[in-house]
């Protein structure tokens, strides 16, 4: 009985019942007319026999599937992706199918407390790094502001040093909060592209020309894997994609080894032009490139947070590649280097 379906339990139970009903008879025949028993007892238990059987086959197997149907259709009711059907499929397999939709139903509400689970953990760790981000550049305002307080505003020593120091922790915060407010436009569409046919070289020549004192304070060149003559147009918002540039050159030069080298590559892909800024500098471990785009992710913390990032750079690239309907990808080799490598739309 372990693999008994509906059908065969209303065989079972068909039999039975036409059997108790076809002794019945026998019986009663018997005891009227004893000496016409074999010939008509045999005739009418037939006929019993084929009438009780098919009716009580028919009453039992209806009986036995509207139970079934009300229970397939209590459980399909509260699954995550319900499955239509148009009617209930009467297979001998029936309950095999509802157990199996049974099963599907229990992993979808699995996998949907693993996601909430997830997005808990991605909550509680997202305010504890914009907790602990906000916490130094704050701390070190109060300790400024009470050194002045406590007489150093009439040390001409010390006052000015002192709200310098202030002001660039509140800039600090500042370009955080900015960030911040571009990740959450991004990500709920209210940031709107200003997409244009442009020529991305002209782009990155102005971005590598802004960072060029910084970049020589870290003994880095920044420049083009070769000489690009013309123009390779494609269709974005230049003032994101300069960010692009401007976010990925500023990591490169964090990053980087002394008398090091970032270039910027660009390759022909039929209807996108892929772009790469990469650099020879200290390299990523591989367990930390899945959640190199991560708000505030730093792969060396320390280190991260005494070049004075807000953490939120990658992420911000991130966006603003999705908001162009394009992505982009990290590889990196430690003490080789690393390059990252997005794709735009070509300009028609």
């Amino acid at each position: 009985m372990k693999h008994t379906t509906p059908r065969g339990i209303a065989l079972y139970l068909s039999v039975l019942v036409t059997i108790l009903v076809m002794a019945g008879c026998i019986t009663v025949f018997y005891i009227i007319e004893n000496e016409f028993f074999i010939l008509p007892a045999f005739i009418i238990g037939i006929i019993v026999f084929t009438a009780t059987f098919f009716l009580a086959y028919y009453s039992v197997e209806k009986f036995i599937y509207s139970k079934v149907k009300l229970i397939y259709k209590n459980i399909s009711s509260q699954k995550i992706t319900r499955i239509k059907k148009n009617e209930i499929n009467k297979s001998p397999d029936m309950l095999a199918e509802v157990n199996e939709q049974v099963l599907s139903w229990a992993q979808d509400k699995k996998d949907e407390i693993m996601r909430l689970k997830a997005q808990e953990n991605f909550r509680r760790e997202f305010i504890g790094n914009l907790s602990h981000e906000l916490k130094t550049p704050v701390f070190s305002i109060q300790g400024y502001i009470l050194t002045l307080l406590e007489g150093g505003l009439e040390d001409p020593k010390i006052n000015r040093d002192f709200l310098e120091r202030a002001a660039r922790a509140v800039d600090r915060i500042t370009h955080m909060i900015e960030d911040l407010d571009i990740i959450t436009q991004l990500e709920s569409g209210q940031l709107q592209l200003n997409l244009k046919k442009v020529n991305i070289i002209e782009i990155a020549k102005e971005v590598i020309e802004s960072l060029d004192m910084q970049a020589a304070e870290k003994n880095i060149k920044l420049g083009f894997n070769r000489n690009y003559d013309k123009p390779i147009y494609v269709k974005c918002d230049s003032g994101r994609i300069a960010q692009v540039f401007t976010n990925l050159l500023v990591n490169s030069i964090n990053y980087g080894n002394d008398n090091g080298k970032t270039d910027i590559r660009f390759f022909d892909m039929e209807d996108n032009i892929l772009i790469e800024v990469a650099d020879n500098g200290l390299g990523i471990a591989q367990e930390h490139l899945p959640r190199l785009f991560e708000r505030f992710y730093r792969v060396d913390k320390s280190r991260s947070r005494h070049q004075g990032g807000t953490g939120l750079g990658l992420a911000i690239v991130k966006h603003i590649i999705e908001a162009h309907d394009h992505s982009i990808s990290v590889r990196s080799t430690e003490g080789v280097g690393t390059t990252f490598a997005f794709t735009l739309s070509k300009a028609k």
